[in-house]
């Protein structure tokens, strides 16, 4: 029942949609019909050069946002436990965090070329600030009472960190990393119109230049159904991991 409701309003946007570009009312260059999206997609299965794309895309996104997230949960844990630390690194953490990761392009093809490289550098900048943020505000946030009845109980620094402090902050370390996962495809599609020869953001570029709608459509279709596998994938290791947590059910 409640998957029906939820696809009732997609099928209807699309049959009007499909019905709209079978009348004429809208220029298929404009806006393609659905059907036209759909069999630039099966095209691209058939030769192969979506699925080439599609993984050479998600490939980075995984690269980046893996190399982001090792860099920001330790430093994120590190920050929410060392007061200290939170105020030697904030200061210069709050004026990067505002600066989009395009804005790096131009130094990070200057650093490291064209190619992966600079694609993957930008992905991980994209997914770093939300996951770091998300870890030490989760670590912060953690219940003082929590962490003295543990101590008050003997627990040691390590006890402490693995058996409180860690699943505590678990919620927040986890949509920090679901927001990060977003950023991430949302820079690799502008890394690859600029600094790499493959992929589906490039594949978009060279559509655009062709004025091929139907495969500037499918490109964002499957940039779209990747990122939702992959959300979908973080949620249902939330739930499993955090089933214990009161909000989880």
């Amino acid at each position: 029942m409640h998957l029906g409701y939820s696809l009732a309003v997609p099928l209807l946007v699309l049959l009007a949609w499909q019905l709209s570009a079978q009348a004429g009312w809208v220029s298929a260059i404009v806006l393609p019909a659905p059907t036209a999206i759909f069999r630039a997609i099966f095209e691209g299965l058939r030769s192969g050069e979506l699925l080439q794309d599609a993984t050479a895309s998600l490939a980075r996104v995984l690269g980046g946002f893996s190399l982001g997230a090792l860099i920001a949960l330790p430093l994120g844990l590190g920050m929410g436990m060392f007061p200290m630390l939170h105020r030697l690194l904030n200061p210069v953490l709050q004026i990067l965090r505002p600066i989009p990761p395009i804005a790096y392009i131009p130094m990070a093809i200057v650093w490291f070329g064209i190619g992966n490289a600079p694609a993957i550098f930008l992905i991980a900048i994209g997914a770093f600030f939300p996951i770091l943020l998300s870890t030490t505000s989760g670590v912060q946030q953690v219940d003082k009472i929590h962490v003295l009845a543990a101590r008050n109980l003997g627990a040691q620094n390590g006890a402490l960190f693995l058996r409180v402090i860690l699943p505590a902050a678990s919620p927040a370390i986890l949509n920090g990393m679901r927001v990060g996962i977003g950023t991430a495809f949302i820079v690799v599609i502008v890394a690859e119109m600029i600094a790499v020869q493959n992929g589906l953001g490039f594949r978009i570029l060279e559509a655009r230049e062709y004025m091929w709608s139907d495969k500037i459509l499918a490109g964002m279709l499957v940039i779209g159904l990747l990122g939702l596998g992959i959300d979908g994938a973080l949620a249902l290791a939330a739930r499993v991991l955090l089933r214990w947590h009161r909000g989880l059910h």
